[in-house]
């Protein structure tokens, strides 16, 4: 179960469960015409300098979600980070983290070539794929659970 009746009503309250819901998306978007940037420099050789914006935009939003994310993991769950019903999920964030910002700092010191950089960004952006599915997964879980549980009678922190 990933909310008890008690984490739900928390998590209904809180108002970082509105901005998760509108960052999410908008990162997602922000992820697709990035990727499409990062490509294009890797097909063609073209485009470096809007790449490379849209991976720090891409970033900026990853930090943003992450602390926003974390606060309402506060407000659910009473932990900043590695509530149980999340664990794995911030684990693997902690690598997406690590290799955006590795992004930055290899853009800001030059430390790579810009093809070796567009690599880096895949990483990065193959990590936040997998993290936004194990996200997606454990939601799509709880609502099941929930549905279930309301198709049986019991009350939605109900053990089963």
């Amino acid at each position: 179960m990933l909310y008890t009746a008690e984490q739900r009503v928390r998590r209904d309250a809180s108002r970082w469960t509105l901005v998760q819901g509108v960052l999410a998306p908008l990162q997602f978007v922000v992820f697709l015409v990035s990727l499409g940037l990062v490509i294009r420099v890797l097909a063609t050789g073209q485009g470096l300098d809007a790449a490379n914006a849209s991976v720090v935009v891409k970033t900026l939003t990853l930090y943003t979600i992450m602390i926003t994310g974390c606060l309402w993991e506060k407000d659910v769950y009473g932990v900043y980070l590695f509530a149980p019903a999340f664990y794995w999920e911030d684990v693997f964030s902690m690598l997406v983290l690590a290799l955006h910002t590795a992004y930055l700092v290899a853009l800001v010191t030059g430390a790579l070539s810009p093809r070796s950089l567009m690599f880096l960004a895949l990483a990065a952006y193959a990590t936040y794929v997998i993290n936004a599915t194990q996200f997606i997964l454990k939601l799509r879980a709880a609502r099941l659970d929930m549905a279930r549980r309301s198709a049986l009678g019991q009350h939605p922190g109900m053990a089963a």
